[in-house]
């Protein structure tokens, strides 16, 4: 359960952190390398943090806000909520993909926003590259280091847009996140079909008691 529970946080507080940028440098962002923007977004991420921490404690839902409104840019939800989905996004019509990609994203930050609070830049080593800047898809690595000094190798999957790199995944120990959502929500999927999947979430967003995909597949389907 313990591994299970930093695999979120990470999972999610990460790619938050490395994503999340100031307005300020937007202009410059579409410009940078992979390694370059994990590592500018990164720092002045987690400086911003450390400067105003108590008041994102004193109200989480302003770190939703801010996620919200910086990460979007560099994170590419159509692609990641694609993969999620897999054989389903082929059958699903346009009004279930858009319903599905909101959903997905903002269970994603209802669920594991708040974990961003707790990171603190002397956990985070970022690797030198070793892809190709050329290349239409690369992997960032870099390295978290645990409460217990251990360090753990987290590894970002960006792709190349029009509008620059985006992030669409992150492999913690090897575990992917978009595999993990996958295999969970597939299950679901497979038992209460989509629609009722997608009713759910919007109806657990709206309500706040957001569940993890193998809590929700093991109750029936909701009647309509």
């Amino acid at each position: 359960m313990r591994a299970q529970q930093f695999f979120r946080q990470v999972c999610v507080a990460m790619a938050a952190a490395m994503f999340v940028y100031a307005a300020s440098a937007a202009e410059d962002v579409a410009n940078l390398g992979p390694n370059e923007l994990v590592t500018k977004v990164a720092q002045e991420t987690l400086k911003e943090l450390d400067a105003n921490r108590e008041e994102y404690r004193k109200n989480p839902a302003k770190v939703r806000e801010l996620v919200d409104k910086t990460m979007l840019p560099h994170f590419d939800t159509k692609y990641a909520a694609q993969l999620v989905l897999a054989k389903h996004w082929r059958t699903a019509n346009q009004a279930q993909r858009e319903r599905f990609i909101e959903a997905f994203y903002q269970t994603l930050l209802q669920n594991y926003g708040e974990a961003l609070l707790e990171f603190t830049p002397d956990r985070l080593k970022i690797l030198p590259f070793q892809g190709d800047v050329n290349a239409k898809a690369v992997t960032v690595r870099s390295e978290i280091r645990r409460d217990n000094g251990q360090r753990v190798p987290v590894n970002y999957s960006l792709r190349k847009t029009p509008e620059g790199w985006k992030a669409y995944d992150v492999q913690i120990e090897g575990i992917s996140y978009v595999k993990s959502f996958r295999t969970d929500f597939g299950s679901e999927i497979q038992q209460n079909g989509l629609d009722a999947v997608i009713s759910r979430l919007e109806q657990q967003i709206a309500s706040g008691t957001v569940k993890k995909p193998t809590e929700a597949a093991k109750q029936p389907a909701a009647k309509s």
